[in-house]
Order: C-alpha cells, then sequence, then structure tokens
C-alpha cells in the first residue's frame, strides 16, 4: 500500500508540473486582469488547457495516493513538483539549468528522502469526524482569505505573488484533506456515498479556489516569490492536517535532528533553485 502510495504520489507531482509549467506559460501572456477576468482570458491560451490536462491527471494521482497512503506521506512528495516542473520548462523556455540549479535539485531530492525515511508517517484512518472538522474548515478558510486581504492591500509584486501563493498552499492542502476523506468513501461504499459526501463537494470548491489563486499568484510577481510559499507551505499545512485530522503519526525523539537536517535541505534547495530560474541560460539554436 505504502509503495503504491509513493508511485502515485510521483506520478502526480509529475503531471502536475506539467500542469504548473504550461499554466505559468499562459498566465505570463495576458498582462492585466485578476480573479475571474483572468481566468477568461487563460481559457483562450492552449498552453493553459494543456496545464489543466495536467492538473487534471495530478489530482487523480494525487486522490489514489491519499487511498494507499497517509498524508504525511503523499503531500511531501509533490515537493518534487518544483524539479519537474523545471524540466518541463527549460525546453519550453528553450533554456537550459546550470550546474546551481542542479545542486538545488539535487538537493531538495536528498531533503525529502532524509525527512520521509526519518518520519515515518503512518496512519490508516480515511474519516474524521465533524468535531474535527469544523475547527480545520475555520481556520484554513480564515488563513485563506487573510492571505488574499493581505495581497490586495499590498503594491509590493513580491509579497502580493507570496501571499496568494500562501493562500494558494492552504487551499491545496485543504483539498487534499478533503479528497482523501471522500476518495475514502468512494472505496469503501462505491460511487453512491461518493456523490453523498460532503467532502466531494468540499474539494471540488477549494481545488477550484486554490487553482484561481495560483493563477493569480503566478502573475502578480516573479516566480521567486510564488514557489517557495506555495511548495513549501502545501507539505507542511498537509502534514499538520493529516495528524490532526486522521491521527497520523510521524517519528519524534531524537528523528527530529535528521528531520530538520531534511528540512533544512528542502528549503535551501527550493530558495536557491527559484533564485537561478531567472538566471537559466539560453540554449543557442
Amino acid at each position: 500500500m505504502m509503495v503504491l502510495a509513493v508511485l502515485f504520489a510521483v506520478l502526480g507531482a509529475m503531471s502536475n508540473a506539467v500542469g504548473t509549467a504550461f499554466q505559468r506559460k499562459a498566465a505570463s501572456t495576458v498582462s492585466q486582469g485578476g480573479g475571474v477576468r483572468l481566468l477568461r482570458a487563460l481559457v483562450h491560451r492552449p498552453a493553459w488547457a494543456i496545464g489543466i490536462a495536467g492538473v487534471t491527471g495530478a489530482a487523480l494521482f494525487q486522490a489514489l495516493a491519499l487511498v494507499n497512503g497517509p498524508m504525511a506521506l503523499v503531500q511531501p512528495l509533490f515537493i518534487l513538483e518544483l524539479p519537474f516542473a523545471l524540466l518541463v520548462a527549460i525546453p519550453l523556455m528553450h533554456r537550459r539549468l546550470n550546474a546551481q540549479g542542479w545542486w538545488a535539485v539535487a538537493a531538495m531530492v536528498a531533503g525529502l528522502t532524509v525527512l520521509l525515511a526519518s518520519a515515518a508517517p503512518a496512519g490508516s484512518r480515511q474519516q474524521a469526524p465533524m468535531t474535527r472538522w469544523l475547527p480545520v474548515l475555520l481556520l484554513t478558510v480564515g488563513a485563506i482569505t487573510a492571505a488574499v486581504l493581505l495581497a490586495r492591500t499590498s503594491t509590493s509584486p513580491l509579497f502580493r505573488a507570496a501571499a496568494l501563493a500562501t493562500g494558494a498552499a492552504i487551499g491545496n492542502a485543504l483539498t487534499a484533506a478533503l479528497m482523501k476523506s471522500a476518495a475514502g468513501r468512494f472505496a469503501d461504499a462505491g460511487l453512491p456515498a461518493f456523490l453523498t459526501a460532503w467532502q466531494t463537494y468540499g474539494f471540488a470548491l477549494t481545488g477550484i479556489a486554490a487553482l484561481l489563486l495560483l493563477e493569480n499568484a503566478l502573475q502578480a510577481g516573479p516566480l521567486a516569490a510564488s514557489q517557495p510559499a506555495l511548495t513549501i507551505g502545501d507539505a507542511s499545512v498537509s502534514l499538520l492536517l493529516g495528524v490532526v485530522l486522521f491521527e497520523e503519526t510521524i517519528r519524534t525523539g531524537w528523528w527530529l535532528l535528521p528531520e530538520a537536517l531534511g528540512v533544512g535541505l528542502i528549503v535551501w534547495g527550493v530558495l536557491r533553485l527559484t533564485r537561478v530560474v531567472p538566471h537559466l541560460v539560453e540554449v543557442v539554436r
């Protein structure tokens, strides 16, 4: 089961990387607008359609991964989306990654391996009582709303991109939690239970909201501002939701030392990679 969870999560990260790269390409062609107006402009871009196909495939793989493993294992694996997205975006932009970029990718992969091997996430619950869902929904929706309001009051492209990406990260984590519960209903009782579960419609709504926030974050400012908040925020909030909602466990005690090392490598790799990306060396045709 854990092997399947890892496999589907990696496939989901790859599919999401395709989606992110093509969404970024589409968003960069829209000079003005936001919210629904931005979405209307994007639907006419072929690159955006490819991006949506990638995101749709990622959602399917993510659901399969969440059915077979804990959120605390599955969601951090989506950190691999960033290096995968670069591998897709580099030929898309006719560029190549320098040595520093490859070292950053290696640091991210090594850090993720150390973190997950040390934490050993475990848990088999698919459902949570409403007494846990209600405070989680209030806190996450409140945090997303606060991120949007902060972005609207700022004129700094860096801050706006980071704030919107943080909102998208929280939305992605909440979507994963709702998806895990809805997919569990489907696995246990079939399609009727899936269609009558409130979590099914919850993850559809939060997923759309997170996608819209992501589109606006990508347009609001540089990748160096949005990607760290999106990548690290999604994994962190997802791990927390897995523990709070589904009683998932990770190792503590002295295991916290290698876990902290893994987190440090990931953070360094993400920050370094997002600084290297704007300086990619153009390929001579």
